[in-house]
């Protein structure tokens, strides 16, 4: 049905005449205001029904209760497709309203100004413009609600388009949009009048319950909290409390280890895996060999395992200093060992985590947030012996050596290089400038441990933009390559590829950590 009366009450009055012009003289439709909206308009010369005129209730309390009544709040919300609403409407004198123009005192703007006392921001905390705008967006299937002037200009178009009427489509998009700005208003509000030092990050404002303290972020200096469900993930079985990189050091440990199927064990140093490794039969095998990777990096590091950690592996790690264990679950022998260990965090990992990877990443940025999609699948290993690139085709052990590099890989810091077994990491280069370089210090790393990087295979988080770095590898004793592909210069890797005999596949998928 075409829009027959509109509420318009707005503190931000840009092109609010000229809308307010084409509703009335176009469309004819009857116009009701308030304050220093009505007058604005009587100043355009547009007609208009003072709000206090059509409900026949006075203004109150300075003009705290101006839009409060049944009149304007029945005319949102009856529903137009039920009888029985329409027939009460009728019996209580309450006309529909079919369109809500409100956006809301200025309180953001207000609470920003230098010395601004907290009787004035009381004074901008909007209760009749959120309410108005609520009950139009609840009732979209019928009314149509803008809060921001820049959609005056897709209001009018679509009234031209449908015989004064607005489309379904663009009701409940603007009823998501007004959803939204109370939302952000009523955060605003709690975050003035919440009693907090700003300073800290006590003072964050956000619908997550709050879940915990944690003991500190960063640093010691650095105060933090943890918002949201962690516990229904994660339960801490012993240990010191929580600090911010715990969290972070366990959701990086759990996310890498949940990439594999095989027993498996890692072990981790500021998010960053410094040794894996894989045995069907005894998982302190599996750590001896990620343990081989580097001797020096898990002292104070992560350890975890896809599998209940068992007494001999809690034996074993237990003779070195470590910060956090994460595991599905511990044999009660492996608690018994552990718990010797007061301050070591224990941590059982719940089968739930495994539907939270696949929830949405959020990253603070400069004034807000980032959203994107979890990386949690190592992308392009289907039909990977038809993704060969080089005159060599992989062998057989080539092949698993390079699912498991890759796996390894995409959880290391970019620019990332990883030498492998089939079942065990052998040399790790994270986060550095240039790719040669992650290269170099992956064979400097393999090196120091005593261990070999003949016929190994290595996998590249990205693309070689070069071949240098690929020629480091094989000069180390590399046989094979997993890697993306995608370079301008594909083409000189591969010949550097097929002059060392070395067999290589491209994932067509890139795996970039930052």
């Amino acid at each position: 049905m075409a829009i027959k009366r509109a509420l318009l009450s707005v503190s931000d009055k840009v092109g609010l005449v000229d809308f307010a012009r084409v509703l009335h003289e176009e469309f004819q439709v009857e116009l009701l205001s308030t304050g220093g909206t009505a007058k604005a308009l009587r100043e355009a010369e547009l007609p208009v029904i003072d709000v206090s005129d059509y409900t026949e209730a006075p203004e109150l309390f300075e003009g705290r209760v101006k839009t409060l009544h049944p009149k304007v709040h029945g005319g949102l919300l009856h529903r137009r497709d039920s009888e029985e609403h329409v027939l009460q409407a009728k019996e209580n004198g309450i006309e529909p309203i079919d369109l809500v123009v409100v956006n809301l005192y200025p309180f953001e703007e207000t609470v920003a100004k230098d010395g601004v006392t907290v009787t004035e921001a009381i004074e901008n905390i909007d209760i009749g413009g959120p309410s108005m705008l609520r009950s139009a967006a609840k009732n979209s299937p019928a009314v149509t609600v803008v809060t921001d002037p820049v959609d005056y200009g897709r209001v009018i178009e679509e009234m031209r388009d449908h015989e004064g009427d607005t489309s379904l489509r663009l009701r409940e998009e603007l009823a998501v949009k007004v959803f939204k700005r109370t939302s952000e208003y009523d955060t605003a509000i709690a975050n003035y009048l919440g009693t907090c030092d700003e300073s800290t990050a006590a003072c964050f404002s956000t619908t997550l319950p709050l879940e915990r303290e944690l003991r500190y972020g960063d640093n010691p200096h650095q105060k933090a909290r943890l918002y949201g469900s962690f516990g229904e993930h994660f339960s801490k079985l012993q240990g010191k409390e929580l600090s911010y990189t715990n969290i972070l050091d366990i959701e990086a440990a759990t996310d890498l280890i949940l990439d594999f199927r095989r027993p498996t064990v890692a072990i981790l140093k500021h998010t960053n895996p410094c040794g894996v490794g894989q045995h069907d039969e005894d998982l302190r095998e599996a750590w001896q060999k990620a343990f081989e990777t580097d001797r020096q990096a898990p002292f104070g590091g992560v350890i975890v395992c896809n599998r209940p950690l068992t007494e001999s592996l809690a034996r074993v790690i237990s003779e070195i200093f470590t910060d956090v264990i994460i595991a599905p679950d511990f044999e009660s022998e492996a608690r018994a060992i552990l718990q010797k260990k007061k301050n070591l965090r224990l941590m059982k990992i719940h089968e739930s985590y495994q539907q939270e990877k696949k929830e949405p990443l959020l990253r603070s940025a400069p004034g807000g947030l980032m959203v994107m999609d979890r990386d949690h699948t190592a992308m392009g290993l289907d039909k990977l012996e038809e993704k060969v690139v080089t005159k060599r085709p992989p062998t057989v052990e080539e092949l698993q050596a390079m699912r498991f590099a890759w796996r390894v890989v995409k959880h290391v810091k970019s620019n990332a290089i990883v030498f492998s077994s089939t079942d065990s990491t052998i040399g790790i280069g994270a986060g550095q400038m240039s790719r040669v370089d992650s290269s170099r210090i992956a064979v400097w790393k393999a090196e120091e441990a005593g261990l070999s990087l003949k016929g190994s295979v290595i996998a590249s988080d990205a693309m070689f933009p070069f071949a240098d770095g690929l020629e480091a590898a094989i000069k180390a004793g590399a046989t094979a390559c997993i890697q993306p592909g995608g370079s301008v210069r594909d083409e000189e890797v591969i010949a550097a590829a097929d002059e060392a005999g070395l067999s290589m596949v491209f994932t067509g998928h890139r795996h970039f950590r930052h």
